[in-house]
Protein backbone atom coordinates (compact mmCIF):
# COMPACT_ATOMS: atom_id res chain seq x y z
CA UNK A 1 0.00 0.00 0.00
CA UNK A 2 1.47 3.50 -0.97
CA UNK A 3 1.02 6.14 1.56
CA UNK A 4 1.24 9.73 0.72
CA UNK A 5 1.59 13.24 1.87
CA UNK A 6 -0.81 15.84 0.60
CA UNK A 7 -2.36 18.85 0.12
CA UNK A 8 -5.26 19.95 1.48
CA UNK A 9 -1.24 25.41 -2.81
CA UNK A 10 6.78 27.99 -11.03
CA UNK A 11 8.10 27.59 -13.95
CA UNK A 12 6.49 27.84 -17.17
CA UNK A 13 5.36 25.86 -20.21
CA UNK A 14 4.71 22.64 -21.13
CA UNK A 15 6.80 23.11 -23.79
CA UNK A 16 9.72 20.52 -25.28
CA UNK A 17 8.92 17.16 -25.94
CA UNK A 18 9.47 13.39 -24.72
CA UNK A 19 13.37 12.82 -24.62
CA UNK A 20 14.30 9.06 -25.92
CA UNK A 21 16.89 8.28 -23.08
CA UNK A 22 14.73 5.42 -21.72
CA UNK A 23 13.38 8.00 -18.54
CA UNK A 24 10.11 8.53 -17.27
CA UNK A 25 8.13 11.61 -18.73
CA UNK A 26 6.03 13.03 -16.04
CA UNK A 27 3.59 16.56 -17.28
CA UNK A 28 2.70 18.06 -14.34
CA UNK A 29 -0.02 20.73 -14.52
CA UNK A 30 0.29 22.78 -11.19
CA UNK A 31 -2.96 24.94 -9.81
CA UNK A 32 -0.18 28.40 -9.53
CA UNK A 33 1.73 29.60 -6.68
CA UNK A 34 -1.08 31.31 -5.00
CA UNK A 35 0.07 30.28 -1.23
CA UNK A 36 3.44 29.31 0.74
CA UNK A 37 1.71 25.82 0.78
CA UNK A 38 1.83 25.56 -3.27
CA UNK A 39 4.81 26.83 -3.43
CA UNK A 40 6.03 24.69 -0.80
CA UNK A 41 4.33 21.94 -2.85
CA UNK A 42 5.76 22.68 -5.97
CA UNK A 43 9.41 22.63 -4.64
CA UNK A 44 8.69 19.36 -3.48
CA UNK A 45 7.58 18.13 -7.01
CA UNK A 46 10.25 19.06 -8.37
CA UNK A 47 13.03 18.06 -6.14
CA UNK A 48 11.51 14.37 -5.74
CA UNK A 49 11.45 14.15 -9.75
CA UNK A 50 15.01 15.08 -9.91
CA UNK A 51 15.76 12.46 -6.91
CA UNK A 52 14.27 9.82 -8.84
CA UNK A 53 15.41 10.88 -12.25
CA UNK A 54 12.01 11.05 -13.68
CA UNK A 55 11.77 13.76 -16.56
CA UNK A 56 9.44 16.39 -15.08
CA UNK A 57 7.39 18.64 -17.76
CA UNK A 58 5.67 21.21 -15.23
CA UNK A 59 3.24 23.66 -15.86
CA UNK A 60 1.98 26.57 -13.76
CA UNK A 61 -1.83 27.23 -14.36
CA UNK A 62 -2.38 30.55 -12.43
CA UNK A 63 -4.91 29.46 -10.66
CA UNK A 64 -7.13 28.84 -14.30
CA UNK A 65 -8.94 25.83 -15.60
CA UNK A 66 -8.40 26.59 -19.53
CA UNK A 67 -4.60 27.02 -18.55
CA UNK A 68 -4.38 23.29 -17.28
CA UNK A 69 -6.34 21.57 -19.70
CA UNK A 70 -4.57 23.38 -22.87
CA UNK A 71 -0.98 22.13 -20.56
CA UNK A 72 -2.45 18.41 -20.46
CA UNK A 73 -3.16 18.49 -24.35
CA UNK A 74 0.30 19.92 -24.51
CA UNK A 75 1.39 16.95 -22.73
CA UNK A 76 -0.96 14.17 -24.88
CA UNK A 77 0.62 15.83 -27.72
CA UNK A 78 4.28 15.16 -26.72
CA UNK A 79 3.18 11.68 -25.77
CA UNK A 80 4.32 12.15 -21.97
CA UNK A 81 4.57 8.42 -19.89
CA UNK A 82 1.95 10.29 -16.97
CA UNK A 83 0.23 13.16 -16.60
CA UNK A 84 -0.44 14.48 -12.86
CA UNK A 85 -2.25 17.34 -11.99
CA UNK A 86 -3.84 19.30 -9.14
CA UNK A 87 -6.94 20.27 -10.70
CA UNK A 88 -8.41 24.25 -10.35
CA UNK A 89 -11.50 23.39 -9.54
CA UNK A 90 -13.52 19.95 -9.20
CA UNK A 91 -15.51 20.31 -12.93
CA UNK A 92 -15.24 20.07 -16.30
CA UNK A 93 -12.56 17.03 -16.60
CA UNK A 94 -13.86 14.29 -18.46
CA UNK A 95 -13.19 15.61 -21.82
CA UNK A 96 -9.46 16.37 -21.47
CA UNK A 97 -8.72 13.03 -19.42
CA UNK A 98 -10.56 10.86 -21.98
CA UNK A 99 -8.17 12.68 -24.21
CA UNK A 100 -5.70 11.18 -22.01
CA UNK A 101 -7.26 7.93 -21.54
CA UNK A 102 -7.69 7.17 -25.72
CA UNK A 103 -3.89 7.88 -26.10
CA UNK A 104 -3.24 5.73 -23.10
CA UNK A 105 -1.45 8.05 -20.81
CA UNK A 106 -1.98 7.42 -16.86
CA UNK A 107 -3.42 10.15 -15.00
CA UNK A 108 -2.87 10.73 -11.59
CA UNK A 109 -4.74 13.37 -9.78
CA UNK A 110 -2.70 15.13 -6.25
CA UNK A 111 -4.11 17.11 -3.76
CA UNK A 112 -7.73 17.71 -4.85
CA UNK A 113 -10.26 15.40 -6.77
CA UNK A 114 -12.34 15.62 -9.43
CA UNK A 115 -16.18 15.27 -9.76
CA UNK A 116 -16.61 13.15 -12.57
CA UNK A 117 -18.58 10.11 -12.20
CA UNK A 118 -16.17 8.28 -14.45
CA UNK A 119 -13.02 6.96 -11.82
CA UNK A 120 -11.39 5.23 -15.12
CA UNK A 121 -10.13 8.32 -16.11
CA UNK A 122 -7.68 8.50 -13.78
CA UNK A 123 -5.46 5.71 -12.00
CA UNK A 124 -5.30 7.19 -8.96
CA UNK A 125 -6.27 10.04 -6.27
CA UNK A 126 -3.58 11.32 -3.73
CA UNK A 127 -4.94 14.01 -1.60
CA UNK A 128 -6.01 15.04 2.20
CA UNK A 129 -9.34 14.44 3.34
CA UNK A 130 -10.60 18.12 2.85
CA UNK A 131 -13.82 17.09 4.65
CA UNK A 132 -12.06 15.80 8.18
CA UNK A 133 -10.00 19.00 7.90
CA UNK A 134 -12.96 21.18 8.03
CA UNK A 135 -14.49 18.97 11.18
CA UNK A 136 -11.49 19.09 12.89
CA UNK A 137 -11.64 23.35 12.73
CA UNK A 138 -14.89 22.70 13.85
CA UNK A 139 -14.43 20.32 17.29
CA UNK A 140 -11.84 23.36 18.21
CA UNK A 141 -14.56 25.62 18.09
CA UNK A 142 -17.07 23.62 19.94
CA UNK A 143 -14.63 22.76 22.47
CA UNK A 144 -13.54 26.18 23.14
CA UNK A 145 -16.76 27.02 23.92
CA UNK A 146 -18.06 24.38 25.64
CA UNK A 147 -20.29 25.50 28.15
CA UNK A 148 -20.47 29.14 26.66
CA UNK A 149 -24.47 29.85 26.33
CA UNK A 150 -23.61 33.41 24.16
CA UNK A 151 -24.06 33.25 20.57
CA UNK A 152 -21.00 33.15 18.45
CA UNK A 153 -20.99 35.35 15.24
CA UNK A 154 -18.68 33.75 12.98
CA UNK A 155 -16.77 35.16 9.58
CA UNK A 156 -15.51 32.47 6.74
CA UNK A 157 -12.83 33.10 4.26
CA UNK A 158 -13.18 30.49 1.77
CA UNK A 159 -10.95 28.70 -0.91
CA UNK A 160 -11.17 29.02 -5.01
CA UNK A 161 -15.07 28.61 -5.49
CA UNK A 162 -15.63 25.25 -7.28
CA UNK A 163 -12.22 23.57 -5.65
CA UNK A 164 -12.18 20.53 -3.76
CA UNK A 165 -10.69 21.94 -0.80
CA UNK A 166 -13.09 24.66 -0.34
CA UNK A 167 -16.11 22.73 -1.02
CA UNK A 168 -14.82 20.15 1.27
CA UNK A 169 -13.94 22.22 4.62
CA UNK A 170 -17.06 24.45 4.41
CA UNK A 171 -19.04 21.56 4.65
CA UNK A 172 -17.00 19.65 6.90
CA UNK A 173 -16.92 22.86 9.21
CA UNK A 174 -20.44 23.57 8.98
CA UNK A 175 -21.93 20.07 9.66
CA UNK A 176 -19.72 19.72 12.99
CA UNK A 177 -20.99 23.39 14.27
CA UNK A 178 -24.68 22.61 13.38
CA UNK A 179 -25.84 20.60 15.96
CA UNK A 180 -25.29 24.10 18.05
CA UNK A 181 -27.74 26.94 17.29
CA UNK A 182 -25.30 29.71 18.86
CA UNK A 183 -22.79 29.22 16.62
CA UNK A 184 -23.50 31.47 13.57
CA UNK A 185 -21.94 32.09 9.85
CA UNK A 186 -22.65 35.07 9.49
CA UNK A 187 -20.19 36.34 6.56
CA UNK A 188 -18.81 33.60 3.99
CA UNK A 189 -16.90 34.79 0.45
CA UNK A 190 -14.34 33.37 -0.99
CA UNK A 191 -10.09 34.87 -0.23
CA UNK A 192 -9.29 32.69 -3.17
CA UNK A 193 -6.63 31.24 -0.86
CA UNK A 194 -4.56 34.02 -1.27
CA UNK A 195 -3.09 36.89 1.46
CA UNK A 196 -3.72 39.88 -0.41
CA UNK A 197 -7.35 38.81 -1.16
CA UNK A 198 -7.84 37.30 2.46
CA UNK A 199 -6.67 40.65 3.64
CA UNK A 200 -9.45 42.77 1.28
CA UNK A 201 -12.17 40.58 2.13
CA UNK A 202 -11.75 40.36 5.69
CA UNK A 203 -11.53 44.32 5.24
CA UNK A 204 -15.05 44.22 3.89
CA UNK A 205 -16.23 41.92 6.19
CA UNK A 206 -15.21 43.94 9.56
CA UNK A 207 -17.32 46.98 7.96
CA UNK A 208 -20.45 44.97 7.20
CA UNK A 209 -20.48 43.10 10.67
CA UNK A 210 -20.00 45.13 14.30
CA UNK A 211 -19.20 41.88 16.46
CA UNK A 212 -17.61 39.17 15.16
CA UNK A 213 -16.03 36.39 17.27
CA UNK A 214 -14.43 33.93 15.09
CA UNK A 215 -13.14 33.50 11.55
CA UNK A 216 -12.79 30.44 10.16
CA UNK A 217 -9.80 30.73 6.66
CA UNK A 218 -9.82 28.17 4.44
CA UNK A 219 -5.70 28.51 4.46
CA UNK A 220 -3.05 29.91 6.42
CA UNK A 221 -2.25 32.70 3.72
CA UNK A 222 -6.17 34.49 4.01
CA UNK A 223 -5.55 34.04 7.96
CA UNK A 224 -2.37 36.00 7.20
CA UNK A 225 -4.07 38.78 4.85
CA UNK A 226 -7.03 38.67 7.37
CA UNK A 227 -4.68 39.62 10.56
CA UNK A 228 -3.65 42.76 8.65
CA UNK A 229 -6.81 44.07 8.50
CA UNK A 230 -7.83 42.92 11.77
CA UNK A 231 -4.90 44.82 13.64
CA UNK A 232 -5.87 47.74 11.28
CA UNK A 233 -9.23 48.16 12.55
CA UNK A 234 -7.61 48.52 16.00
CA UNK A 235 -8.24 44.77 16.85
CA UNK A 236 -6.37 42.43 18.31
CA UNK A 237 -5.85 39.00 16.40
CA UNK A 238 -6.48 35.52 18.30
CA UNK A 239 -7.99 37.88 21.22
CA UNK A 240 -10.85 39.79 20.29
CA UNK A 241 -11.70 37.89 16.96
CA UNK A 242 -10.34 34.22 17.35
CA UNK A 243 -8.73 32.57 13.97
CA UNK A 244 -8.98 28.76 12.91
CA UNK A 245 -6.80 28.19 9.84
CA UNK A 246 -5.99 25.58 7.50
CA UNK A 247 -2.57 24.10 6.28
CA UNK A 248 0.37 24.73 9.19
CA UNK A 249 2.78 26.75 6.79
CA UNK A 250 5.77 28.00 8.48
CA UNK A 251 4.36 31.58 8.31
CA UNK A 252 1.17 30.10 9.74
CA UNK A 253 2.61 28.42 12.17
CA UNK A 254 4.75 31.67 13.64
CA UNK A 255 1.46 33.19 13.86
CA UNK A 256 -0.25 30.70 15.55
CA UNK A 257 3.22 30.50 18.26
CA UNK A 258 2.84 34.51 18.41
CA UNK A 259 -0.68 33.98 19.42
CA UNK A 260 -2.03 35.63 16.53
CA UNK A 261 -3.83 32.32 15.52
CA UNK A 262 -5.69 30.06 17.51
CA UNK A 263 -5.13 26.99 15.98
CA UNK A 264 -4.58 25.25 12.60
CA UNK A 265 -4.82 22.26 11.29
CA UNK A 266 -2.30 20.34 8.83
CA UNK A 267 -2.22 19.93 5.65
CA UNK A 268 0.88 19.05 4.34
CA UNK A 269 2.00 20.10 0.97
CA UNK A 270 5.33 17.37 1.03
CA UNK A 271 3.81 14.93 -1.88
CA UNK A 272 6.73 14.61 -4.34
CA UNK A 273 8.94 11.27 -3.01
CA UNK A 274 5.50 9.83 -2.90
CA UNK A 275 3.97 10.86 -6.08
CA UNK A 276 7.22 9.75 -7.97
CA UNK A 277 7.10 6.41 -6.24
CA UNK A 278 3.10 5.92 -7.82
CA UNK A 279 4.78 7.49 -11.33
CA UNK A 280 7.23 4.53 -11.39
CA UNK A 281 4.56 1.92 -9.99
CA UNK A 282 2.14 3.02 -12.91
CA UNK A 283 4.76 3.02 -15.75
CA UNK A 284 5.44 -0.20 -14.78
CA UNK A 285 2.21 -1.71 -15.08
CA UNK A 286 1.92 -2.63 -10.75
CA UNK A 287 -1.59 -1.70 -9.63
CA UNK A 288 -1.92 1.10 -7.09
CA UNK A 289 -4.97 1.86 -4.58
CA UNK A 290 -7.29 3.88 -6.16
CA UNK A 291 -7.35 6.42 -2.98
CA UNK A 292 -4.06 7.54 -0.89
CA UNK A 293 -5.07 9.11 2.11
CA UNK A 294 -2.41 11.46 3.78
CA UNK A 295 -2.27 11.37 7.96
CA UNK A 296 -2.30 14.87 8.86
CA UNK A 297 -2.31 16.30 12.71
CA UNK A 298 -3.48 19.90 14.43
CA UNK A 299 -2.31 22.49 16.29
CA UNK A 300 -2.87 24.71 18.99
CA UNK A 301 -0.37 27.83 19.85
CA UNK A 302 1.75 25.80 22.32
CA UNK A 303 2.22 22.77 19.99
CA UNK A 304 3.52 25.23 17.24
CA UNK A 305 5.94 26.75 19.35
CA UNK A 306 7.30 23.17 20.07
CA UNK A 307 6.87 21.99 16.19
CA UNK A 308 8.30 25.31 14.54
CA UNK A 309 12.12 24.83 15.13
CA UNK A 310 12.41 21.30 12.39
CA UNK A 311 9.15 22.78 10.00
CA UNK A 312 10.63 22.04 6.44
CA UNK A 313 7.64 24.68 4.61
Amino acid sequence: MVTALAACGGENGAGGSQPDDGKITLGFAQVGAESGWRTANTKSIQDSAKAAGIDLQFSDAQQKQENQIKAIRSYITQKVDVIAFSPVVESGWDTVLKEAKDAKIPVILTDRAIDSPDTTLYKTFIGSDFVLEGKKAGEWLVGEYQGKPEPVNIVELQGTTGSAPANDRKSGFADVIKADPKFKIVASQTGEFTRAKGKEVMDAFLKANKDIDVLYAHNDDMGLGAIEAIEGAGLKPGVDIKIITVDAVKDGMQALADGKINYIVECSPLLGPQLMELVEKVVAGESVPERVLTEETAFNQEQAKAALPNRQY
